[in-house]
């Protein structure tokens, strides 16, 4: 137990066998619950995770039948959780590469009820450009921008970490039902936590790279399907929580800087083309298209501005 609170451990696992058995050696004795969730393995993850069971009565194993993501794999274990009641529940993939020394500095908020929701953030190290690889840290840092605007939380970075801890109170509140089941669980979870106003915190952490991890993950593929999955995140967030729930005037604010803005995109090509072809174009033409860009970058610029406003104290 952590300050008086049940703690549980999720360990979403594919294909992990060389290092299942590290990362689940390195959990903490204050934990008193490991689920680990196999998502379809084919390399004997299953058969590592059952032997560690046999010696340490705080793991259960739980299997998918066929691969449903890393996503899927963390609700099935959120689910097991909830049904025994921890009280924080952490997520720790089954790679090694989260330092398990921050487990307690992670959940001891959570613990306290100091916040709802807590994540790693490896971007506060000056380490992070030394310690990841340059792509992943160019991917990450375009992804946690989209997310701070899709999700309305501007005081979170490191989106793509998965190390996080979660209270039952939230976890009893989450419809996880409707949460994305792949890579990009971490940011959709984000946008979910703030339609109902949860607290959430960045704990530093130091990144974890070269401990004999390997990644399938392709960025030429991962960042557009998940700026696509942020796009249809931010108008549902804007839905749900500024519409439907509570009224707030900044819709309106995004609704016309969306507007203008693609009206003078839209506008200033067509000029651009006719003026390539050999048409002249009049000042009022120009000054048309430049109004309609300044106006539509402002009216998104207040509305960004009023979101945080919104949610400053989801701290």
């Amino acid at each position: 137990m952590l300050e008086g609170k049940r703690v549980a451990v999720v360990v979403p696992a594919h294909d992990e066998a060389e290092l299942l058995r590290e990362t689940l050696a390195g959990i903490p004795d204050f934990v008193d619950r490991v689920y680990v969730v196999d998502d379809a393995s084919a390399d004997g993850t299953v058969e590592r995770a059952r032997l560690a069971a046999s010696a340490d009565g705080r793991i259960e194993v739980l299997e998918h039948e066929s691969n449903r993501g890393v996503g899927a794999a963390i609700v099935t274990g959120y689910e097991r959780a909830v049904e025994e009641g921890m009280d924080v529940t952490s997520v720790m993939a089954g790679d090694n590469q989260m330092d398990p020394a921050n487990l307690r500095m992670l959940c001891e908020p959570v613990a306290r009820g100091e916040v709802d929701y807590a994540k790693t953030n490896r971007l506060f190290t000056g380490q992070a450009w030394e310690l990841m690889p340059k792509h992943r840290y160019l991917g990450n840092a375009v992804l946690s921008l989209l997310t701070k605007i899709a999700s309305g939380y501007w005081h979170v970075a490191d989106s793509q970490s998965g190390y996080t801890a979660i209270g039952l109170p939230l976890l009893e509140r989450l419809d996880l039902r409707r949460l994305y089941p792949r890579y990009g669980f971490p940011n959709d979870m984000l946008v979910h936590l703030n339609v109902i106003n949860a607290r959430v915190r960045d704990v530093p952490s130091r990144p974890v790279y070269g401990v004999g991890e390997s990644s399938g993950i392709k960025l030429r593929k991962v960042v557009p399907s998940i700026s696509w999955l942020l796009l249809k995140a931010f108008f549902w967030r804007m839905r749900e929580k500024y519409v439907i729930r509570d009224f707030h005037p900044l819709v309106f604010f995004y609704v016309f800087g969306i507007l203008f803005s693609l009206i003078g995109i839209a506008l200033g090509a067509t000029v651009t083309i006719l003026r390539v072809l050999g048409n002249e174009l009049t000042v009022a033409t120009v000054v048309l298209v430049a109004l309609l860009l300044i106006a539509g970058l402002l009216f998104t610029l207040f509305a960004m501005l009023f979101d945080m406003e919104s949610n400053r104290e989801l701290r």
